[in-house]
């Protein structure tokens, strides 16, 4: 029924909306290149990454999910019409908007296929090791589609300068372990996984290797903690990230077993804010955030 419903509005759309732009250009996307109408007016955005950097370039959104989790994206969203949320798209809401593009990404990439029966659609998603490489396709294909490859350019400058200074005050600071709490849980990540930029681009050390990369970590102990004896923890607070009323990282990991480890008796533990790493991670303004706390941290050992 659902599939029904959603066909019929698709074609409501197809019959009263205005011809598609003439102009396209091709660009880099999850999905490989694909062709989208060049500087299109009405925009859809399913993907916090996506509205993040959309955002810093200047580009006008006309509808957003109905939670963005980030703050600083919460004025954009207020002003802008509400579209489902980023699991589940309100296609009433879509054809009503009419929007020359749709983008997707992250947690509604799955829904890439429906939503391109309303518009142009593009996945966005960001994943896994290389997040500089995918980072900067994306931040270029948005400055190639909304004219903006000059404020793209000035934004790659501004993100591989920050990293440059991470770089340089993480060098020779010791050697680091990422923990994402949920609530009481723990799991850790390491090179090769959603975090693991943390340690490719930014030369951070890691504290172990063979960590299990998988998307929610490999689930750990206190014990894993005290026994892998990091110089720094590295700590995003997955249930803060999301609004989940649950007991905060720094509950958590106050414990004696913990309490044991280099980290935590020289005081070098890095909490970062989960929202901006783990909802919208890739974002060029997330990334920003990120590195300033990153760099300030190490930077109090030099």
């Amino acid at each position: 029924m659902r599939a029904i419903r959603r066909a019929t509005l698709a074609l409501a759309l197809s019959i009263t909306s205005q011809a598609a732009l003439a102009d396209t250009v091709s660009v880099d996307t999850y999905a490989g290149q694909v062709d989208v109408p060049a500087q299109p007016e009405t925009v859809a955005v399913f993907d916090i990454s996506a509205l993040d950097t959309l955002n810093a370039l200047g580009v006008p959104i006309a509808a957003t999910p109905e939670r963005v989790y980030v703050d600083y994206l919460e004025d954009l969203a207020r002003g802008a019409e509400k579209v489902g949320s980023l699991f589940e798209p309100d296609f009433e809401a879509v054809n009503a908007l009419q929007p020359d593009l749709i983008v997707a990404g992250g947690r509604s990439s799955k829904q890439a296929g429906a939503l391109s029966e309303f518009a142009p659609t593009i996945d966005m998603t960001i994943w896994g090791d290389d997040l500089l490489g995918q980072v900067t396709a994306r931040l270029h294909a948005y400055g190639k589609i909304f004219g903006k490859e000059a404020e793209a350019k000035a934004l790659e400058t501004e993100l591989m300068n920050a990293i440059g200074r991470v770089k340089e005050s993480a060098n020779g600071a010791g050697n680091a372990l990422i923990v994402l709490t949920n609530g009481p849980k723990l799991s850790v990540y390491g090179e090769g996984s959603r975090f693991g930029w943390l340690h490719s681009i930014l030369g951070i050390e890691p504290a172990i290797n063979n960590v299990k990369a998988s998307t929610h970590g490999e689930a750990v102990s206190f014990e894993f903690i005290r026994d892998t004896d990091p110089d720094w923890l590295i700590v995003i607070d997955r249930a803060a990230a999301i609004g989940q009323d649950a007991a905060l990282a720094s509950e958590t990991l106050d414990n004696k077993l913990v309490g044991e480890t280099k980290a935590w008796k020289s005081g070098q533990v890095i909490y970062l804010d989960a929202a901006k790493v783990y909802i919208a991670a890739g974002g060029h303004q997330s990334l920003m955030g990120t590195l300033e706390e990153l760099e300030t941290a190490f930077g109090k050992t030099r």
